[in-house]
């Protein structure tokens, strides 16, 4: 599997998605449930903050239509920003706002039938929790990057798998596909999973349950590439 050509990032989004190792890494936001209201504006105060390199759009027991409607604004800023907007679970959503790709679980269909639907340009991310072999299958698969986790407790989206910081060393020491580091991560637990070799660092509840706002908590996020 090491030789197989397509276990790469896509070149399409290297700019803006390109494989980073230490101090290079990315951050990666995950919305919360709750994207109405105001929340616009704490999506633009959060990337006022400092570099981010992906938002996931991820709402739960809504329509499609509704889903539609609430991603339009947040779709218009991270794309002015230069932002790749990545819908959770639903490629028939990310196909219907254009999105730039979709980030799949392990019963939300196979990468190779969402690059169909999608496109070469999609960017296709697969959760694959604490498993090495589930990885390799999103590789072969076409996955863009693989995501473990959860590395610690948290309540946005509570798992029982808890990988150790070796498979991400693991990882990216074979394979250019880049991986994400997912779960319960703030400012002060980033830094072993950085260090491990996680590209990306993902985060949620440590953004927009930050008591000083979504800004300061990504200042936070990015102070640490100062204290390698």
């Amino acid at each position: 599997m090491t030789d197989d050509p397509d276990l790469k990032l896509h070149p399409d989004f290297a700019d803006r998605f390109e494989p980073q190792r230490r101090e290079d890494w990315q951050l990666y936001l995950i919305s919360p449930l709750d994207v109405g209201g105001a929340f616009p504006d704490r999506l633009r105060a959060a990337l006022d903050g400092g570099p981010v390199a992906a938002f996931q759009f991820r709402v739960k027991d809504v329509s499609e239509h509704e889903a539609a409607r609430l991603a339009e604004p947040l779709q218009a800023i991270c794309a002015e920003g230069d932002i790749a907007f990545i819908v959770n679970d639903s490629v028939s959503l990310a196909k219907r706002i254009g999105a730039d790709g979709v980030h799949l679980g392990q019963g939300d269909g196979d990468p190779r039938e969402a690059r169909a639907l999608l496109g070469a340009a999609a960017q296709i991310g697969v959760t694959c929790h604490d498993s090495r072999h589930l990885a390799m299958e999103a590789g072969d698969a076409g996955a863009d990057y693989v995501a473990f986790g959860a590395f610690y407790d948290t309540m946005t989206k509570p798992s029982s798998h808890r990988p150790e910081l070796s498979i991400l060393s693991w990882w990216s020491a074979l394979f250019e596909l880049p991986c994400v580091a997912i779960g319960g991560i703030t400012p002060a637990n980033a830094r072993p999973l950085i260090n491990a070799g996680a590209d990306f660092i993902a985060v949620c509840g440590a953004v927009w349950n930050d008591p000083e706002g979504p800004a300061a908590a990504v200042r936070a996020f990015d102070a640490l590439r100062s204290e390698g």
